[in-house]
């Protein structure tokens, strides 16, 4: 069974950036599709991005578009969500998953990872 494993979560002040990974224990990701998730405390699981098996395809919540980019590595071996000016209101836990599907929706992805904390400060 496959397992993803996402990295580069910390603690960042407000207007700065990190870059979070993600990287599968098995195989690669060129012929899956990766989203990016987040969960603040109270709130329910909520999409960030994704990128399709072709890289050209990508998608955005409205809340991060213009300031977070997600991207596969040329060897497919790792997804990255490299994220700008970032806002208070980014904290949260943030988790990678894959799917045989591109989208927006948690039910289409099968496999998930433990999840890395952000947390912005004001």
């Amino acid at each position: 069974q496959v397992q993803l494993v996402e990295s580069g979560g910390g603690l960042v002040q407000a207007g700065g950036s990190l870059r979070l990974s993600c990287a599968a224990s098995k195989g690669t990701f060129s012929l899956y599709a990766v989203g990016w998730f987040r969960q603040a405390p109270g709130k329910e699981r909520e999409f960030v991005a994704a990128i399709g098996r072709n890289v050209d395809n990508t998608l955005y919540a409205d809340s991060v578009k213009g300031r977070f980019t997600i991207s596969k590595d040329n060897a497919k071996i790792t997804v990255n969500l490299q994220m700008n000016s970032l806002k208070p209101e980014d904290t949260a836990v943030y988790y990678c998953a894959r799917s045989m599907s591109f989208g927006p929706s948690p039910r289409q992805y099968d496999y998930w990872g433990q999840g890395t904390q952000v947390t912005v400060s004001a």
